[in-house]
């Protein structure tokens, strides 16, 4: 018998209990010359049965389970396990996996467009993924509203934000990152043996897209950082306006140290070795793409000019890593580099409805030179096929601040591109 038969059941053979019960009671009250003292109970009947009532609506609406769905990726534990059963190497965390019960003879699994049958996977295997809870259903119903409502309706809120990997929250392997980004965000970073490492970036890890010529190579062991940072003149020179809040540097040092007990606060110390030439002041503020870079007040006064970084200064982040939304590698902070305070958050493979992304956003409060900023990454992954599908990730990146006639508005946009080297951690 169904289960929803059994609910039923259950609940007339409730409600025919009840109703002999309370024949009898009613009926001694009426011999007993018209006491009615167990009337009183009546109340107390009705409102059992409308809960018996509503019990059996319940069970009869119970729902169909999903047989065709795809797993959102928020267990990558799991993704890991069911790829290697498969023999797929290197697993991919943040996988696509298609699941189709709906040939009892013919079940399947899809993992980036390659079929397998899913008895190839072990029964507690086949079971953990029956009964995933994170499941989009790829046959729903859609409706008219669903172009407004389908992707809040599939948000996991109990899933948005979840305790970090033990990467994350390492101070001597929080370097290690496979992540490359053209423009700006955290360093790529690898790793010669555990602790022992190197990282690379392009841009400062807080900078919009052509905004900076700086750039960086380092070494890192045991939580300490010692590295040299270069200047990379083509890259602010793809910017054609609104140069004003660029920052330009030449050459130097940069070193910081992780306090242990947590990958939660880093200091360290920047330090140019070299001052501006007067040919890269007129070059950084005066001439060809860089011509228009200082704006003027009516009264010929500088209003707004780039920053010219040839200064020492201490250096600092204080951050809190996290999961959010299923990510690999995310944290929020606050911190100081140059002398100017950034707040803001960076997430790595963020899963919603489905879809797998890079988020971040940094804002720039307070500098000594320049007019606070506001940068934003929004880059897309699964947009390519076979080994780029997980791999590779692009997406517009821009930066919102003062624009040279004082409005407010972006100042850049530009399509920036990921790269991952090897799996998550």
């Amino acid at each position: 018998m169904k289960p929803t038969q059994n609910g039923k059941t259950l609940v007339n053979h409730l409600h025919k209990k009840l109703d002999e019960k309370y024949e009898v009671n009613i009926a001694i009250s009426s011999n007993r010359g018209g006491r009615s003292y167990p009337m009183k109970y009546l109340p107390l009947l009705i409102v059992m049965h409308l809960t018996l009532l509503s019990t059996s609506v319940l069970v009869a609406q119970e729902e169909e389970p999903i047989v065709y769905f795809q797993m959102e990726p928020l267990d990558d534990s799991l993704f890991i396990h069911i790829q290697e059963q498969l023999f797929i190497d290197p697993p991919d965390p943040k996988a696509e996996i298609i699941v189709d019960l709906r040939n009892e003879n013919d079940q399947t699994i899809s993992i980036k467009g390659s079929l397998y049958p899913l008895l190839a996977l072990a029964a507690e295997t086949r079971a953990r993924i029956i009964t995933y809870p994170f499941k989009l259903n790829l046959e729903e119903t859609i409706h008219f509203g669903s172009v407004f409502t389908r992707v809040i309706e599939k948000i996991r809120l109990k899933n948005v934000i979840k305790p970090p990997t033990k990467f994350q929250i390492s101070s001597t392997l929080g370097y290690i990152n496979p992540f490359l980004q053209l423009l700006g965000g955290e360093r790529f970073g690898w790793a010669l043996k555990k602790d022992v490492g190197f990282s690379f970036g392009i841009e400062t890890e807080y900078s919009g897209p052509v905004e900076t010529n700086y750039t960086e190579a380092g070494f890192h062991i045991l939580g300490f950082y010692g590295g040299i940072y270069s200047s990379i003149d083509a890259i602010p020179e793809l910017r054609s306006s609104n140069g004003h809040n660029n920052i330009f540097v030449t050459e130097g040092f940069r070193i910081f140290y992780v306090i242990p007990f947590g990958n939660f606060f880093e200091i360290g110390f920047l330090s140019s070795t070299s001052e501006f030439t007067d040919r890269q002041i007129k070059d950084y503020l005066f001439d060809g793409s860089n011509k228009g870079n200082v704006v003027l007040n009516p009264d010929g006064t500088i209003r707004y000019q780039p920053y010219l970084f040839d200064d020492d200064v201490m250096t600092w982040e204080f951050r809190y890593p996290l999961k959010v939304m299923g990510s690999t590698r995310a944290k929020f902070y606050v911190a100081s580099f140059m002398d100017e305070i950034h707040i803001g958050y960076t997430g790595r493979e963020m899963a919603l409805a489905g879809s797998v992304f890079d988020f971040r956003f940094d804002a720039m409060v307070s500098s000594p030179v320049r007019e606070p900023q506001y940068v934003f990454d929004i880059i897309i992954q699964k947009i390519f096929d076979y080994w780029a599908f997980s791999s590779i990730a692009i997406g517009p990146s821009g930066i919102l601040g003062t624009l040279d006639d004082g409005s407010f508005g972006f100042t850049t946009i530009f399509l920036n591109f990921r790269i991952k080297v090897g799996t998550s951690l």
